[in-house]
């Protein structure tokens, strides 16, 4: 990246290894510096919560509010119904009104973390594409914005392209779908004002196709800036643990193991986690990732109690380091280790050791916990498990048994 940016907020997206790409730096630069830039980001109401992997863009928005400027969290109210296609090999499940709605109420929770929704100036808003989709005449939609779409053009954008090429089906629903958010952008700068779209690199024709369409409309200059997909140093998507998504929401995946995946970071990835995902100044990222040997251990701990602070607040990171010291320095059982109560009728017949594991979330599939029983990896109250079909009944949860995958990875399970 050769560009010297003059704002605040390019500076940091450029520093701190946000940027992927930008439709026009000079441009959005100079609106930077010139005055407030209202910028959105569009999630789709698919889960329940946020996981990790949304993470980056929560941030972006985090230091854009934290530079002066103001963050509009677009919740997709509408295109959920829809479906975006990018890069999927199949269709979406489609979902009711009442889902997408329940979705949106979880999801809210997680940005009130992030980001200041206040009054002031530069607070932030939320909004629903529902609020104009829903409505949308289908003749007049056709005639005033459908018009302004290359069918060629949009057949060439290689998150279409790469399922066609794959002779996978693309339904007409699922087509419309880049138009629909192409529209968003074209909305939210004519109600708000705003000037910026940022999300993933795989949303780059997404938010170009919203750049034309607003700049054929509205002859308005607007533009759009995308942040690298990120992938561990090992080559894995970032985001995903060895028992499923890593959710924002702590009824879905308690502080402490949310504390726990961020301190499981590679020693390579530690520097750049402290300069994507924590508020650390950049020189105190620096200095941290370079740390080596027993000492980067000491940077993994500042680097989950930082992300954990933002998200679950400082009691609970807190709590996650003091169990995770219990549990791994003095082999006890930590007050805040997730627990998981089984139903009597569970056991009535005995569970066994693999189930356990799995039941604990321990293990994804009953193959991958009887693998990590086979490779040694599997512990109960610290002894080794050697058998994954040893059966374990009403009594032996007369204490909550602590379990273990592989050394890093606990678990308490109690008989409810």
């Amino acid at each position: 990246m050769t560009y010297h940016p003059k704002s605040d907020f390019m500076r940091v997206m450029i520093e701190r290894g946000y940027l992927a790409d930008c439709t026009d730096y000079q441009g959005l630069d100079e609106a930077l510096v010139k005055g407030v830039v209202p910028a959105y980001i569009g999630y789709d109401a698919t889960a329940a919560s946020l996981h990790v992997g949304h993470l980056l863009n929560i941030m972006m928005l985090r230091w854009l509010q934290k530079t002066g400027h103001k963050p509009i969290t677009l919740m997709g109210g509408g295109t959920t119904k829809v479906g975006d296609p990018s890069f999927r090999a199949d269709e979406r499940p489609l979902l009711t009104p009442e889902k997408i709605d329940e979705n949106i109420a979880g999801m809210k929770q997680v940005f009130a973390r992030y980001l200041d929704y206040s009054d002031a100036p530069g607070g932030a808003i939320m909004l629903n594409n529902a609020e104009w989709l829903d409505h949308l005449n289908y003749l007049d939609f056709l005639r005033d914005i459908g018009r302004h779409f290359s069918v060629n053009r949009m057949l060439s954008f290689e998150s279409v392209k790469s399922r066609l090429d794959r002779e996978q089906s693309l339904s007409f629903l699922e087509f419309n779908y880049m138009i629909l958010q192409a529209y968003d952008f074209l909305e939210l700068n004519r109600r708000y004002g705003c000037l910026l779209q940022m999300g993933g690199s795989d949303q780059w024709g997404n938010i170009v196709n919203g750049i034309d369409l607003t700049r054929r409309v509205l002859d308005q200059e607007i533009y759009g800036l995308t942040s690298p997909l990120l992938t561990t140093s090992d080559g894995k998507k970032m985001g995903k643990s060895a028992s499923g998504a890593v959710w924002l929401r702590g009824d879905m995946l308690s502080p402490y193991e949310f504390w726990q995946f961020w301190r499981n970071t590679t020693d390579a990835d530690v520097g750049r986690f402290l300069k994507l995902y924590t508020d650390l100044p950049l020189e105190e990222c620096t200095r941290l990732g370079a740390l080596a040997g027993s000492e980067i251990n000491a940077a993994k701990i500042i680097l989950a109690n930082e992300v954990t602070t933002l998200l679950h607040g400082a009691e609970a990171a807190q709590a996650a380091e003091a169990t995770a010291r219990e549990v791994f320095e003095k082999g006890g059982i930590g007050a805040d280790l997730p627990t998981v109560a089984l139903d009597v009728a569970d056991v009535a017949d005995g569970i066994t050791a693999a189930q356990l594991f799995v039941r604990a979330g321990l293990s994804p599939s009953g193959k991958e916990a009887k693998r990590l029983i086979a490779e040694g990896g599997a512990r109960v109250n610290d002894d080794p498990v050697l058998d994954a079909g040893h059966k374990f009944h009403a009594a032996d949860f007369a204490e909550p048994l602590k379990l273990t995958a592989g050394k890093k990875r606990h678990a308490l399970v109690t008989l409810g």
